[in-house]
């Protein structure tokens, strides 16, 4: 993709890589990174080529959340500007939660404020054993945004929430994984080919059936058992319509791997 200042994006294999490239910045998020960020979302939803999609970072952290010193510049139009990042980045979350990818998140260092909420709404979150966690948003006398108050209560419930919140605890790695933040933790010179391994995995999948899924566990959230069983009963008749349906059973009898073209 040309045009992209803040972001570097790659496809290849059916993977979609974006990577956070402001490291000299701590990969913070300014005006330009959620433009980027929101160009990069709608052509994961857009282009059929992208089955799964890996979100990284260049350099020491993954990102520190939004640009402090971007913000101080703004001075009294501070919350103008903030309302315009916030209408980019949200949509650009919600290209990637919305739609059928798998998205994994490979955190390789400190991902704090807009960096935590922006790896928090990935479908799945690789590790690093280098990676910390913080919300840090309160400690700038500011209040989250990019998801995080709908994905960290339904991850960790509410009193651990707001623990984040209102103390700006700090998460290791390993802590993480212990409360359920993260899916795996491994060595820092592991997590590119962990994750890259997963992306393509993900990649060679059904890829409608996936998004069907994430749609599904997104609406449990709200909705009651029958209602929820309903939006099942649909999406499976629905996804026996699909090539990927009957290429999936007939290598289940045939005693093979299924071949599946996210079709």
């Amino acid at each position: 993709m040309n045009g992209l200042e803040t972001l570097r994006f790659d496809l290849a294999d059916h993977v979609a890589r974006i990577t956070l490239n402001r490291p000299d910045a701590a990969n913070a998020m300014n005006l330009q990174m959620t433009k980027d960020l929101l160009e990069v979302g709608i052509e994961c939803d857009e282009n059929p080529e992208v089955r799964a999609v890996l979100l990284r970072s260049e350099g020491r952290m993954f990102c520190a959340g939004g640009d402090l010193a971007s913000f101080a510049d703004a001075g009294d139009a501070l919350p103008r500007r903030l309302k315009e990042m916030t209408v980019y980045l949200h949509a650009a979350i919600t290209r990637l939660v919305r739609g059928r990818a798998p998205v994994i998140a490979a955190v390789q260092g400190p991902a704090a404020g807009g960096g935590f909420s922006l790896a928090c709404a990935a479908d799945l979150i690789i590790a690093s054993e280098q990676a910390v966690f913080s919300m840090a948003y309160t400690r700038a006398g500011l209040t989250p945004d990019g998801s995080s108050t709908w994905f960290l209560p339904r991850i960790l419930g509410r009193r651990r929430t707001l623990e984040l919140i209102l103390t700006n605890r700090t998460l290791s790695a390993a802590e993480a994984l212990d409360w359920g933040l993260v899916n795996d933790v491994v060595p820092a010179d592991e997590l590119d080919a962990r994750a890259g391994k997963l992306a393509k995995q993900l990649a060679a999948g059904p890829t409608r059936a996936f998004g069907t899924a994430k749609e599904l566990v997104m609406r449990s959230s709200s909705g009651d058992l029958e209602s929820q069983m309903e939006f099942e009963s649909q999406a499976i008749a629905d996804a026996a319509r699909t090539e990927d349906a009957a290429e999936g059973i007939a290598a289940f009898f045939e005693k093979r791997r299924a071949n599946f073209r996210g079709a």
